[in-house]
């Protein structure tokens, strides 16, 4: 990306907007743990927030809608012994989510479709094999049932949900703790940073190590891959204890493209990319702010767009998938701070400013990955390689989509409402003058022109004496003040409907 071509990106003017307090979740008991995880995970129908729990660790679950403050007897997953230390949805299945604890286990619950009625405490999956506690998951970017998981023992297993409960791979290769896991896009490549300060490829059915840097200077906490321009990003700091993120070519890892320092800070930085729009975002923990940058396949690399700032400080990040986002605004990325301090869940959004028009926006909102699993767990194990599986986030109606209607308005203060139906439009419309406001407002309705003609008795002093505004009916002596004064206009009514009757039927003979 050149640097005229990137100044005519739509992306140049992303800002970042935080909902206010009536569209955020209060009231939750977020973990105080140190652990360096995200604490959250999002899809479009539920949120899942690690707890602080006596006796025991436990993770909520809410729906996206269920904005406002959440009941502290709100039910809870609770079948962890130990503290929850990280949790994360299926990306096919939105009702199936996977966590990991200090009790050495990792287990997997089926959340019922209206969620949490009662506290869930038997897992689908309790998967037994790790010796000391588990600290990482993660699941396959593209096959079925198929979920990796770090521990203290410095192993990777690989589970395969849909069998035996014993891990069908295991990975010996690291001498100190795994501090991160990170899919390339097909599933084919598993990138690892280990406390040791080294970053591994690794081929994940075999386990073994396909490329190894140690860079003298960059001490490695996160590692992630931008697959699209064949990249690999990592997050730590510096040999002068400044944090820092490092670009490397996946084919040499040798050497660093760029390596760039950020701050004196001593939170880790969590990289998140959206290779959809080619934008990184970094976030540090225990930060308020969030840096998001262009990045491109060319010198330099990285341009800088711009910096949410906020004085709270985040304990951990949801990401909401690209198919839960509200395209009416242009959304293209939204997080989900985590604000200990306030017992607060904030969501971010960041949009493309830009003037809200007919046509689907086609230039921010290309091909996705969508939530199906390209191959079945076997296929993958037995050696194949897909990509994800496409979908576009274009609606089936430019103004209605049941998903966005239902769950973007809690989570997002600025949706625009759609413009009203045409039908309903036409209800103000008129054939011709006659049919006008105006004129139907003294006119009868329909079924009052066809109901048949009564005989009302109504008493003569009613039309001589007319009853005034309560207020006037209140002030003493205003009954002798205005009875002169309706007197004469009520006679003259009077005489003037019996002069037009016949004179029998007026008593003269």
């Amino acid at each position: 990306m050149s640097q005229h071509s990137f100044r005519a990106s739509p992306f140049h003017h992303v800002i970042g907007k935080a909902a206010v307090k009536g569209r955020s979740y209060h009231g939750l008991s977020i973990t105080r743990s140190v652990q360096d995880n995200h604490f959250c995970a999002v899809n479009p129908r539920f949120i899942a927030v690690v707890t602080e729990c006596t006796g025991g660790g436990a993770f909520i679950v809410i729906s996206v809608r269920h904005t406002g403050r959440v009941s502290p007897l709100h039910a809870r997953v609770c079948g962890h012994s130990a503290r929850v230390l990280d949790v994360k949805w299926d990306p096919f299945n939105d009702l199936r989510i996977a966590s990991c604890s200090e009790d050495c286990t990792v287990k997997v619950w089926n959340i019922p479709p209206s969620g949490l009625k009662a506290d869930l405490m038997l897992p689908s999956k309790d998967l037994l094999a790790h010796s000391r506690r588990v600290s990482l998951i993660e699941w396959h970017p593209t096959a079925r049932d198929l979920l990796l998981s770090s521990a203290y023992d410095c192993k990777v297993f690989m589970w395969r949900l849909d069998s035996s409960d014993v891990p069908v791979i295991v990975i010996n290769t690291h001498c100190e703790l795994v501090l991160c896991l990170s899919f390339n896009a097909d599933g084919s490549l598993l990138a690892t940073a280990c406390k040791d300060k080294k970053i591994r490829i690794i081929e994940p059915r075999t386990g073994r190590v396909l490329q190894e840097s140690r860079w003298a200077s960059h001490k490695v906490s996160r590692i992630l891959f931008l697959w699209d321009l064949k990249m690999l990003l990592s997050t730590g700091h510096s040999c002068w204890n400044q944090r820092q993120f490092v670009l490397w070519d996946l084919e040499d890892l040798s050497e660093p493209l760029l390596e760039e320092d950020l701050d004196g800070g001593s939170g880790v930085i969590f990289p998140f990319y959206d290779a959809d729009t080619h934008m990184l975002y970094l976030a540090g923990k225990g930060d308020g702010n969030i840096r998001y940058y262009a990045v491109s396949a060319v010198k330099p690399y990285v341009h800088f767009l711009s910096e949410y700032q906020s004085s709270s400080p985040q304990s951990g990040l949801g990401v909401m998938p690209k198919r839960g986002l509200n395209i009416r605004v242009c959304e293209v990325f939204r997080f989900y701070r985590l604000l200990t301090v306030k017992d607060l869940l904030e969501p971010l959004s960041f949009c493309v400013p830009r003037k809200q028009s007919e046509g689907f926006p086609e230039d921010i909102y290309p091909m996705t990955a969508a939530n199906e699993p390209a191959m079945t767990a076997n296929e993958w194990l037995m050696g194949q390689n897909k990509g994800p599986l496409l979908m576009s986030l274009r609606p089936k109606s430019e103004w209605f989509d049941p998903c966005l209607t239902e769950t973007e308005p809690a989570a997002n203060q600025n949706v625009e409402q759609p413009p009203p139906d045409l039908l309903a439009d036409l209800r103000d419309w008129t054939d011709d003058d006659t049919q006008s406001q105006n004129w139907t407002s003294f006119s009868v309705s329909g079924a009052e022109a066809c109901a048949p003609e009564t005989e009302v008795a109504v008493p003569i002093e009613s039309l001589i004496y007319p009853e005034e505004e309560e207020e006037e009916d209140c002030k003493p002596g205003s009954a002798d003040r205005k009875r002169p004064q309706k007197i004469l206009p009520a006679v003259q009514l009077l005489c003037f409907s019996m002069s037009r009757l016949p004179m029998s039927l007026c008593g003269f003979r």
